[in-house]
């Protein structure tokens, strides 16, 4: 199952990040509001963990915005508030349960586990078709114009988290945070690789046709001074 994380308190997040994946959970993070709404409308999430009091965008407005618009997918608050007033307003916005800080690593984990068990509503599609691709996140296949890709796991995700996102760019902490599990400006070098390296692969998979290939219906294209993104023609 994969998790959102998205809390300003950065030790926290990589704590909370190592601890659910301990559990077999994948994490994405976001130290923002905004940047965390942005991600949570990828639709690839069984759980998020959002903080009450965020940066550009608080908790419960990013819960409200995610219920308008039709995510069930379950929501768990932090907040170091724990008056009964501040409890209902959060549970109002939308959220499935409440949690105080600070909380012990048990007591999380029954919370998720029991958010966890619910029948999700809305999901990810495990097959992806966009352009000339076909992603299968079951299995981490990619198929590029009936041609195998031979990606690596990190190579798969970035190619996945793109397309998902076909048409808005995604900031390089994004997916540094997607991929790697947490944010590090060490990691931006193998990202800008990953980048690098998915073009050359989808030539490789081009080059047995005899004939000559029609304009690809996609581009991963780089946004200036935000990220990449991967691009309908």
């Amino acid at each position: 199952m994969r998790v959102l994380i998205v809390d300003d308190d950065v030790p926290l997040t990589r704590a909370l990040a190592e601890l659910l994946t301990e559990y077999q959970f994948a994490t994405d993070i976001a130290h923002d509001g905004r940047a965390g709404l942005e991600l949570a409308a990828a639709d690839i999430y069984d759980l998020m963990i959002v903080d009450v009091m965020l940066p550009k965008m608080n908790g419960p407005q990013i819960v409200k915005i995610l219920r308008e618009d039709g995510c069930t997918v379950p929501i768990l608050l932090l907040t170091a508030r724990d008056a009964v007033t501040d409890r209902v307003d959060g549970l109002d916005s939308g959220a499935d349960d409440y949690l105080v800080k600070p909380f012990q690593s048990k007591e999380l984990l029954a919370r998720v586990r029991a958010l966890t068990r619910r029948t999700p509503t809305q999901k990810a599609p495990h097959l992806l078709v966009v352009g000339d691709f076909k992603l299968d996140a079951t299995v981490q296949s990619a198929i590029f114009r009936d041609s195998p890709l031979s990606l690596t796991n990190k190579e798969f995700q970035l190619l996945e988290v793109l397309a998902r996102n076909a048409g808005r760019a995604l900031q390089r902490e994004q997916l540094i945070d997607h991929i790697w599990g947490y944010a590090n400006a060490a990691e931006a070098g193998n990202l800008e690789m990953l980048v690098h390296m998915l073009p050359r692969k989808l030539d490789v998979a081009q080059s047995p046709l005899s004939r000559p290939s029609p304009p690809a219906s996609h581009s991963i294209t780089t946004v200036r001074g935000i990220g990449y993104c991967f691009r309908r023609n």
